[in-house]
């Protein structure tokens, strides 16, 4: 038998050895196989957790990076492979094995029990743990530490199930505001699943009605339509300060999104932002021009548009290639 805690878990070939050693259809066979799923998965946790540790300091750079990487890339091998591992590979093989006399993997996803996949789908991205908190911005990111245990970082993120019914839900109204501003409509829809937490947090009228709100637009002076009152945590001179406001209310998300996309492409402070297809200096232009006070408001937008929650989500998703 083969020393499979050997394997790089990033090399495209170890799938296709997964497949090759599932058809010997033997009981080591398929613990090998299972074991080997749950490396794979450490390894993405491990990355994510990177990717949410904010960058910076003299000692970081690409190359520290990539180093650190091949680091927990074989730490997260060393994890599974050795003792009892985190119990995933367990599960996998008794649902492999139970009831089944020849185990064959298939060509498409492995189905997993509905607790693993929605853990799985959780934790591929932490991004969605910084849009879950978008409605109370103050409340400040964990930091990622590879030492803490995976387990309990995975309950508080939400099931990548509610990123992709967000999507579909929005993704035809974000195309249209993406003709009228130039904005990728993945751009778009990253900003409002930050401000709402992926639709969980959006704002809801006084009788419990959705506000269709989804990026948290204030009513000034010059708005005449409806509005929905609730307290907001604003960053004044460094400090975090609840504030009661209000907040424009809308019939439909394609209002929600006609409206900010005429905030964007007709207040000049948005110049920078409209037409932007670099999600990087999207973000820190809508932070520069004043669209919100929170601090790590451009960091927590960057990290959805580049997380792995949205990429699966549209993925997985009815929606076109965005």
């Amino acid at each position: 038998m083969a020393d499979f805690s050997q394997i790089n878990a990033l090399d495209p070939n170890t799938l296709s050895g997964l497949k090759r050693l599932s058809k010997d259809n033997s009981p080591e066979a398929i613990k090998e196989a299972s074991r080997q799923f749950e490396a794979l998965f450490v390894q993405q946790v491990m990355k994510s957790m990177r990717d949410a540790t904010p960058k910076g300091g003299m000692f970081d750079s690409e190359e520290t990076r990539m180093y650190q990487s091949l680091l927990d890339q074989q730490m997260s091998m060393q994890l599974s492979t050795r003792g009892r591992g985190f119990g995933l590979a367990k599960v996998i093989e008794r649902q492999m094995t139970q009831g089944r006399e020849s185990v064959t993997l298939p060509d498409g996803p492995v189905p997993l029990e509905p607790t693993i996949r929605r853990n799985f789908d959780a934790a591929v991205s932490p991004a969605a743990k910084v849009g879950g908190e978008a409605a109370n911005p103050a409340v400040s990111l964990p930091a990622a530490d590879a030492s803490s245990a995976v387990a309990p970082q995975l309950s508080g993120l939400p099931a990548g199930s509610r990123a992709r019914a967000f999507v579909d839900k929005v993704w035809p109204q974000a195309v249209e505001a993406s003709k009228a501003t130039g904005i990728p409509a993945r751009f778009l829809v990253a900003q409002a699943a930050l401000e709402t937490g992926w639709g969980k947090h959006e704002l809801k009228n006084a009788d419990g009605t959705p506000s269709y709100n989804l990026f948290n637009i204030k009513a000034g002076r010059s708005w005449t339509g409806a509005t929905v009152s609730t307290s907001t945590t604003e960053h004044r001179n460094g400090q975090a300060t609840t504030e009661s406001a209000r907040f424009r209310a809308y019939g439909s998300y394609a209002e929600s999104f006609r409206d900010y996309a005429r905030l964007i492409g007709g207040n000049p402070r948005y110049a920078a932002v409209v037409g932007q297809t670099d999600a990087t200096r999207f973000a820190r232009g809508l932070q520069a021009a004043g669209y919100a006070t929170d601090p790590m408001y451009a960091e927590k937008l960057a990290r959805i548009i580049n997380g792995t929650t949205l990429k699966v989500a549209l993925a997985a998703g009815s929606t076109p290639s965005a």
